[in-house]
């Protein structure tokens, strides 16, 4: 088990890049100053005041935001290879993974994962998705006889992350999820890095490792994938990720898919691939609460689909509600709140001059939220994602896992996992939200809840 006290003080190495002034994900902390509670609000109003594109001084740069659906097909689809990714800040996490490449290396490093993602893959994977939810409801069983609190997104993640070790990687996790998901959540708070920043542009080299330090749980972030394919493996499948990722390795005729390469895949899945699942089923959690007739309506629906038994593949697509419940959480809380790309050419959007260098970022939260394109969109409401409705939809107004070839790989099976979790936890328990209401937002890599999503859980008679 990796725990925080066990790991080695970080090198100065892992902290190359942390909160970096440059940084724009440093700079976009300065949305919290406009409104607190929600960051995004101070877009929103650009956008309604501007129109669909806004140049803002931020720092040394100038950062352009893009806000209308036809933006966003021009870079992600129109003109993709004019707008590459924006990696600064990726790769102290990633490493050299398929998320920190674009183009042709980024082609040839995804082509021997993709077949892990085919839909086909899903019915392999159920029983070990079960398996984990199973887990959690035997730990939430315990907490509504307790009665104590806990904070939803630290137990959705782990979830999620024993999900994916079970199913892609055939193992049980060989490392303690809630002691690398303080770690995930201390560097995605970015403002942590400042105080990194602030060690470096005094002249100091030498890193005091704490606890809730930046640089230590980057360390820890380190070993874990290592962890992972060091551990047995559960069932010895012939057919995972895992084994597809040691093939790739193991064939001469990719010298780039090298051990640090595998270890640096796991890195996506381990971290992004968790996180933004982990954080659409907590605010599904969050609205089915506040909302207890949806909450009935999900149970019912499981009762007619499968009943008594376990789902199977088969039954995930007669969960018509329960996946719009996860498509709704997505709009209103798009895990990704806004992609960002560097423009490589000179071009022109929205008849504003785009130049070669410039950040460009997709508002994904602010078309997800605008009534040009939503009625209502403050207000929670799956049936915009049920029969015609869902048909009518303009596209490129809902881009919650990104859009065009560079969209997320495990997306469809982020949905399967949430839809599945969300309609068994639904059936045997009730959550009540006792945290502070509006939950309120924090926009940083991703968007979280400001303070957490506190709860209580109640088990079903």
């Amino acid at each position: 088990m990796t725990t925080l006290a066990e790991a080695t003080p970080a090198a100065p190495a892992h902290t190359q890049g942390l909160g970096d002034e440059n940084s724009i994900w440093f700079k976009l902390t300065a949305l919290q100053r406009g409104n607190e509670q929600n960051p995004m609000a101070t877009l929103m109003h650009l956008a309604e005041r501007y129109g669909g594109v806004i140049r803002v001084n931020m720092g040394t740069e100038a950062v352009v935001f893009l806000t209308e659906p036809d933006h966003f097909k021009r870079v992600l689809v129109t003109k993709v290879d004019d707008y590459i990714k924006y990696f600064d800040g990726l790769k102290p996490i990633f490493g050299k993974s398929m998320i920190t490449h674009d183009g042709a290396l980024w082609q040839k490093v995804r082509m021997p994962q993709q077949p892990a993602f085919h839909p086909d893959m899903f019915a392999e994977y159920i029983p070990y998705f079960l398996v984990a939810i199973r887990a959690k409801m035997d730990l939430w069983a315990g907490l509504a006889k307790s009665g104590d609190s806990f904070e939803m997104v630290e137990q959705t993640w782990t979830l999620a992350a024993d999900m994916i070790c079970k199913a892609l990687f055939d193992r049980d996790m060989p490392f303690n999820p809630h002691v690398v998901f303080k770690c995930v959540k201390t560097y995605t708070d970015v403002m942590n890095h400042k105080q990194v920043r602030l060690k470096k542009v005094h002249g100091s080299d030498d890193f005091e490792i704490a606890e809730d330090d930046t640089a230590k749980a980057m360390e820890v972030w380190a070993n874990v994938p290592a962890e992972v394919m060091a551990a047995n493996p559960r069932e010895a499948r012939e057919r995972t990720l895992l084994t597809m990722i040691d093939a790739a390795v193991a064939d001469p005729s990719f010298p780039e898919f090298d051990r640090q390469q595998a270890i640096d895949e796991l890195k996506q899945y381990l971290w992004a691939g968790t996180e933004t699942t982990a954080l659409t089923l907590a605010w599904a959690l969050y609205q089915t609460s506040k909302n207890p007739e949806m909450a009935a309506r999900i149970r019912e629906e499981g009762q007619q689909v499968y009943g008594d038994r376990e789902p199977t593949s088969a039954d995930y697509g007669s969960l018509v509600f329960t996946r719009a419940v996860i498509q709704e959480t997505m709009r209103l809380y798009p895990p990704i709140w806004g992609l960002i790309r560097v423009a490589t050419k000179e071009d022109e959007i929205g008849g504003k001059r785009i130049l070669p260098g410039d950040r460009v970022v997709l508002f994904a939260y602010g078309t997800h939220h605008s009534p040009k394109y939503w009625e209502d969109p403050e207000t929670f409401k799956p049936e915009r994602f049920m029969g015609e409705a869902a048909k009518k939809r303009k596209p490129y107004t809902y881009i919650p896992l990104g859009g065009g070839k560079r969209s997320c790989i495990g997306g469809a099976m982020s949905q399967v996992e949430n839809t599945l979790a969300l309609s068994i936890l639904l059936r045997r328990f009730r959550l009540e939200y006792t945290g502070i209401e509006p939950p309120g937002l924090t926009a940083t890599v991703t968007l979280t809840p400001k303070a957490g999503l506190h709860f209580k859980v109640h088990e079903l008679g």
